[in-house]
């Protein structure tokens, strides 16, 4: 399963993914895939903050594996193992 990374700027909204991320999951965390004027790509985001996004990943086997932080914004990694498939 590929990483999932999450990042933000503050307590919410809170990007999820890009417009390549699985829609299953996307659908799971109530996200909605936006463009910004300017930008041809997409990406998911959802109004709550990356703490309650967290916890409904670990319900579906992700594990954070990294986290760092780029200027204010907060970036985490996860990882699901292929046999929790």
């Amino acid at each position: 399963q590929p990483l999932v990374p999450i990042t933000t700027t503050e307590t919410g909204p809170t990007m999820v993914g890009d417009e390549y991320s699985d829609p299953a999951i996307m659908s799971y965390l109530g996200a909605r895939k936006t463009t910004m004027l300017g930008n041809n790509f997409s990406e998911y985001h959802v109004d709550e903050p990356p703490r309650l996004v967290l916890d409904k990943l670990e319900k579906l086997g992700y594990k954070v594996v990294t986290m760092t932080g780029v200027g204010q914004t907060l970036v985490w990694c996860l990882h699901k193992d292929a046999n929790d498939l």
